[in-house]
């Protein structure tokens, strides 16, 4: 089945074009102009992936991702926000409240569906079945995209799933931020605002793993490692 994108941007020519670009690489587009509009189709039906405007009327695109990360049913929906070039603290605050990634406008709309692409592959890509990745009282099932803490399901976005996936994989070996970028974002570094991505989503990361989360250890000016488990 195709992927279903929902756009929520309040201008009528960028959601166009993005729908247009988006239905000719063959997904499913709705489309709301308002943050309250989006919220109501979200709620009514789920959708695959979710590109926000952070200036929105009636409800601005951070308190429509701060909403969606607090409810359960779309705490792990992926989210990619649209931004104005001068918005980067509005940009490390959506990463805060759980965004996936962004693009900055103006955009090019083959960027934009590059980065749906890549949010929602490692997202929902089919992994086979084996053995979950375990480390000390941790446990990443990546057939089922479950992460146990002490047999305790934990909520990750997907790209924190494949922040403590890569981190886990490397055994301990530590793993720099243009790394990360590659690996779990899909794209190089490009400057400080980027780096920023990887640190956000980094302490995110930790605090929802709770009493495991101080394993992920930041290594100066170089990037992070997981500490073998007891």
């Amino acid at each position: 089945m195709p992927s279903r994108v929902l756009i929520v941007e309040d201008e009528p020519d960028i959601r166009d074009l993005l729908a247009f670009h988006l239905e000719r690489e063959g997904y499913l587009v709705s489309k709301a102009r308002t943050g309250a509009d989006g919220l109501r189709q979200i709620a009514a039906s789920p959708p695959d992936l979710v590109l926000l405007d952070l200036m929105l009327p009636e409800i601005d695109g951070l308190e429509v991702c701060r909403r969606l990360r607090r409810e359960p049913r779309t705490a792990s929906l992926p989210i990619v926000m649209l931004t104005a070039r001068g918005e980067e603290m509005d940009r490390v605050l959506g990463l805060e409240l759980g965004a996936d990634d962004y693009v900055v406008k103006p955009f090019s709309p083959k960027e934009v569906v590059a980065r749906v692409r890549a949010v929602l592959r490692r997202g929902g890509a089919a992994v086979p079945a084996g053995d979950p990745i375990v480390s000390g009282r941790l446990s990443i099932d990546l057939g089922r995209h479950v992460v146990l803490v002490a047999g305790v399901a934990v909520e990750l976005t997907p790209k924190e799933f494949d922040l403590l996936r890569a981190l886990a994989e490397a055994r301990g070996r530590v793993l720099s931020r243009e790394f990360l970028l590659d690996r779990v974002w899909g794209y190089a570094a490009a400057g400080e605002i980027e780096s920023r991505t990887v640190d956000v989503h980094v302490r995110r990361l930790r605090m929802k793993l709770g009493a495991e989360g101080p394993r992920i250890v930041t290594v100066k000016s170089v990037g992070y490692r997981l500490e073998p488990g007891s």
